[in-house]
């Protein structure tokens, strides 16, 4: 059993707290910043009640009045420049705070291992770009807010006491009803920021899929009900969205029923001390004009800090929904791809591949060498492990179990950026950067590459003749999915970046899957060309056209993965 003294850590909280350590210094030298504006208004509040008392009485002198002047302007203005320098360096922290987190984030999904968990890129693209920002609101407002009312309601309480009982008693019994009823609304304000956090989310989701599938829902006529999915799916973020802001309307104007009344209570006194109607409540009987004015002018002031921290409450609860859901990713894609991802320098030279008692999950593979320089098929039915495999020898999974050897030393985090160097690698969905073929193909490349080169290249992948035929040849902009072009033309391409790159080893995942026998056999005269000019070509596929044309072929077992 737990034992009752433990506390339960918010993961939420721990996770926005975390975000926000780099920039804790700056955080907080701007809170004590804007704590020292907020106090220095009971130097100003001073300054007029002198001023107010002295002419009231009619024994002001020009140098007490000068001199209460000049305190009010050097107290505004050292106010105004406390305010603004706290801003900028709220904005910057808020700048850097976002931008660690975007990176970190892009880091993270782009080094995550194709085995594990993610979420859908429409929804990570969702946090990087709507709820991301949200932490601005939280780290410029709230958190100096929660500074402000730790201080100064304490302060000017203190000072309202020695002049007048009754106003310290009437903040005293005001000012905590402000955090109480925020207490009491924070959960709800979280729970509605949460649901509209995961709204927008699958609102974002709903429009990648749809813009995925335009073409089928075009041939499918099938626009109504698209639209009709969208109308239901904005119409519930409306509702979340509107959820969220009642909650902060209803819960905004209640505290500023309280603070006014609070600030009322107290002109009310004060109006009818000075009128003689009211003969109690302050040391001084009767109270005079110069500590009535202090008064109204603190009273404001006190309940300031409590409605700032109010009206940023949302703003915290916006930034814990949102710190969940980076939790929630970075818990989902704890497993990484070996290695950092840095450009390093190749191994001299080629090593041989090996496979000793590896194993992943419910398969395990056989043992098994690849020299250099060799064609290999993985071949086997489907479950049998064969992307797997490619994967694994391509460092992009780790083993449970075995190990993955190069030249007989162990592939791990030491040597992953060094051996992927030398690896091209081809999927068996088509994979673009932005830009023109030209630039695509010299993507990949170690060394510049010319026309010359990328037209060799182009030939050997059995490519010249369709690159000839577009609009714009070589300049010719394709999309991130090889738009514009056949799915065997863009295995093609990507055959000729391989062979562009210099790499001398290809890992090909189904390369002729669902292509006709015509252009398969094309892929796999281009795959036999990489070999012969020295490149280790292993393949994992279902063609055994494909399969028959390799050096060796490596069947796996569905059950055991073990040589067929």
């Amino acid at each position: 059993m737990r034992p009752i003294t433990e506390s339960t850590v918010d993961p939420a909280a721990a996770r926005l707290s975390a975000a926000l350590a780099p920039e804790a210094r700056g955080i907080r030298r701007a809170g004590w910043l804007t704590l020292g504006a907020s106090l220095l208004w009971l130097v100003m509040a001073a300054a007029v009640a002198v001023v107010l008392g002295s002419l009231a009485s009619g024994q002001s002198g020009v140098g007490e009045i000068a001199v209460a002047t000049a305190a009010f302007l050097a107290a505004g203005l050292l106010r105004a420049g406390l305010s603004l320098k706290a801003a900028d360096l709220l904005d910057d922290a808020a700048d850097r705070v976002l931008a660690r987190e975007r990176a970190a984030l892009v880091a993270t999904q782009d080094r995550l291992s194709p085995r594990a968990r993610r979420g859908a890129s429409s929804e990570i693209a969702a946090l990087l770009t709507d709820k991301l920002p949200l932490l601005a609101p939280y780290i410029r407002r709230f958190r100096p807010a929660a500074l402000r009312v730790a201080v100064v309601p304490p302060i000017l309480l203190a000072c309202a006491l020695p002049i007048s009982w009754s106003v310290a008693l009437i903040l005293l019994v005001a000012g905590p009803l402000i955090p109480l009823f925020m207490a009491l609304v924070g959960m709800a304000a979280r729970e509605a920021s949460e649901r509209q956090m995961d709204e927008i989310g699958s609102l974002s989701a709903l429009l990648a899929e749809r813009l995925a599938a335009l073409g089928d829902i075009r041939l499918l006529d099938a626009r109504g009900r698209m639209l009709t999915a969208f109308e239901a799916s904005s119409e519930s973020l409306r509702a979340r969205t509107m959820a969220v802001l009642r909650v902060a309307f209803m819960s905004s104007a209640i505290l500023e029923l309280f603070a006014a009344l609070g600030v009322a209570m107290v002109a009310v006194f004060v109006g009818f001390s000075l009128l003689g109607e009211i003969g109690f409540g302050s040391w001084a009987t009767p109270l005079t004009l110069g500590q009535g004015v202090f008064m109204l002018m603190i009273a404001p002031e006190f309940f300031q800090p409590l409605r700032d921290l109010a009206a940023a409450w949302h703003d915290k609860a916006a930034a814990l929904a949102v710190a969940r859901d980076l939790k929630a990713i970075e818990e989902e894609g704890a497993e990484e791809i070996l290695g950092q991802g840095e450009a390093v320098a190749p191994r001299p030279d080629v090593p041989e591949i090996a496979l000793r008692r590896a194993g992943l999950g419910t398969v395990t593979f056989p043992d098994l060498s690849i020299r250099p320089g060799e064609a290999v098929a993985l071949t086997g039915p489907s479950g049998s492990g064969k992307s797997t495999l490619i994967a694994l020898i391509g460092g992009l999974l780790v083993p449970d179990r075995g190990k993955v050897l190069l030249d007989g030393a162990p592939l791990d985090r030491a040597t992953a950026d060094t051996w992927r160097m030398q690896v091209a690698w081809i999927p068996q969905a088509a994979q673009f950067p932005a830009g023109t073929l030209r630039e695509i193909l010299a993507s990949g490349a170690s060394a510049p590459v010319g026309t010359g080169d990328m037209l060799s290249a182009l030939a050997l992948a059995r490519a010249t003749d369709f690159v000839e035929r577009l609009s714009d040849g070589l300049d010719t902009h394709l999309g991130e999915t090889g738009g514009g072009v056949s799915g065997g033309e863009a295995r093609r391409l990507m055959i000729a970046r391989a062979a562009l790159s210099g790499r001398p080893v290809l890992l090909a995942d189904e390369p002729t899957a669902d292509l006709d026998a015509e252009t398969g056999a094309e892929i796999v005269a281009a795959l036999r060309a990489m070999n012969a000019a020295g490149t280790t070509v292993i393949v994992a596929t279902h063609d055994m056209a494909l399969a028959a044309a390799m050096d060796r072929r490596i069947a796996l077992d569905a059950a055991l993965g073990a040589v067929a």
